[in-house]
């Protein structure tokens, strides 16, 4: 059925319910797993906190190890369960993107991923990477809510 999956996170509690479940799948179908986390560049005119308190090289160092941790802990919850992984960090402005391009650059044919990570106004304002990963790729796409 399925031979290799993608699962994006952004460490938060619903996308660790989809890594959950990602993971669940993959051993049921025999698949490996591509987990993906998506940072956003460092940009001086941003609102984010950790951009604007940090050099450029603190922000890269902080959000390297903090998406080292993420992706650390999705392996583990993988190898747990006896399932084959890797783990790949991208940086990206579009993360919609950074995940159909993952997807297609390693063979992927499904991505099980969180109905949503932000809420409130920030999600109104961003918009849902989810929904643009829906809408933009090509192949299948497993919404976990």
């Amino acid at each position: 059925m399925y031979r290799k999956i993608l699962i994006p996170t952004d460490g938060s509690e619903l996308a660790g319910k989809a890594v959950e479940h990602g993971v669940a799948l993959a051993k049921a179908t025999g698949a490996s797993i591509t987990f993906l986390t998506v940072t956003r560049p460092y940009r001086a005119g941003t609102l984010e906190t950790a951009a604007i308190e940090d050099t450029p090289a603190e922000y890269e160092a902080g959000i390297a190890a903090e998406a080292d941790k993420m992706l650390q802990i999705a392996a583990g919850v993988a190898k747990a369960a006896g399932v084959v992984c890797d783990t790949v960090q991208i940086e990206d402005d579009r993360p919609y993107q950074a995940i159909i391009d993952t997807a297609g650059s390693k063979g992927c044919d499904l991505i099980v991923m969180a109905s949503h990570g932000r809420q409130g106004i920030s999600a109104l304002l961003l918009g849902s990477e989810t929904v643009k990963v829906l809408t933009h790729c090509k192949i299948p796409v497993l919404v976990h809510r």
